[in-house]
């Protein structure tokens, strides 16, 4: 099965399959479709609301970004894009997570963003507020697909929890884990910061199936908690 040229997470369910297909921000209302062996078959996107965010930065280059940050984010994005659709072998995702770091749930998933009076991309995670240096932790059990310092994302670490479902876990004040290293739930991969484009100090966590970024609140049990 596939979703836009991407193959999606399937599970048996009695006497078939089930797809979990990630739907990106950017999809149309109406009908859409997955590849099964070939075939389309339909479903039906609804239309959803956002809330706005305003917010002040006093990193003018944050909101707009001059010709060498552009140079830098252009690279950036073709390194992270294949981490982005990582698929490591023998992996098989849990669909449960858990919070990567404890603190309450702030800027959420698809808000509509406006930077210092100015329309900016939907937001692509969920934020929770923390204490810098405060522990952050894998969501599940994976490999660590790519580190780095990023323009927006600042110190960051992508995880791998294997069938294309990958966690983001950005602004960090440190990063205590290499590329390649194989986790548990609930290893430590780094610690709370404001890194990038942040405020204050806080993580924000983004989840992508088959590529496309979704909310992460959709697979936590116990939003707030660790």
């Amino acid at each position: 099965m596939t979703y836009r040229g991407e193959p999606v997470i399937t599970r048996r369910s009695g006497g078939g399959w089930v797809a979990v297909v990630g739907v990106p921000l950017s999809a149309k209302v109406g009908l859409d479709a997955i590849e099964v062996d070939g075939k389309p078959v339909s479903f039906s996107i609804q239309p959803k609301r956002y809330p706005e965010q305003r917010v002040q930065l006093k990193n003018k280059r944050q909101v707009n970004p001059n010709a060498e940050d552009e140079a830098r984010i252009a690279k950036e994005r073709l390194l992270t894009a294949p981490a982005w659709k990582a698929w490591p072998e023998g992996l098989v995702a849990s669909l449960g997570f858990r919070q990567p770091t404890p603190g309450a749930l702030t800027a959420s998933f698809g808000m509509r963003r406006i930077f210092n009076g100015e329309p900016r991309s939907p937001h692509s995670g969920l934020d929770i507020r923390s204490p810098q240096g405060q522990a952050v932790r894998a969501p599940a059990a994976g490999v660590v697909v790519l580190t780095g310092d990023f323009f927006y994302s600042g110190n960051a670490v992508f995880v791998a929890h294997g069938e294309g479902v990958v966690s983001l876990l950005c602004h960090l004040s440190k990063i205590t884990v290499k590329q390649g290293q194989v986790l548990k739930a609930g290893d430590v991969v780094g610690e709370v910061g404001m890194t990038g484009r942040a405020t204050g100090p806080h993580l924000h966590w983004s989840l992508s199936l088959n590529n496309a970024q979704v909310d992460p609140r959709l697979f936590l049990s116990h939003p707030g908690r660790k």
